[in-house]
């Protein structure tokens, strides 16, 4: 699920894999990125950010989604408002 608009930070709830490679997706859209371009920021390989965003190549990322639900935790990204950026 996504939330706000310009000024207000956007955020995925995060329950699996394909969640985060929309959350991904999104955020690298949001920020007018291509995949290309934020794989070489990141240190990646294109191919690898465009599995990761179709949810594919994630089982450690199952797991470890799988074992914060039975703890009921819950992850969400936030991706802020502004241009500011993390790594």
């Amino acid at each position: 699920m996504r939330t706000g608009s310009d000024s207000r930070p956007l955020r995925w709830s995060i329950r699996s894999a394909t969640d985060l490679g929309r959350a991904i997706a999104g955020a690298r859209s949001a920020r007018g990125l291509t995949q290309e371009r934020l794989a070489q920021e990141a240190g990646v390989d294109r191919s690898y950010l465009a599995r990761l965003e179709v949810g594919a190549s994630t089982l450690a990322l199952e797991r470890a989604l799988r074992l914060l639900r039975r703890m009921g935790a819950t992850v969400t990204v936030t991706l802020p408002g502004d241009d500011s950026n993390a790594d």
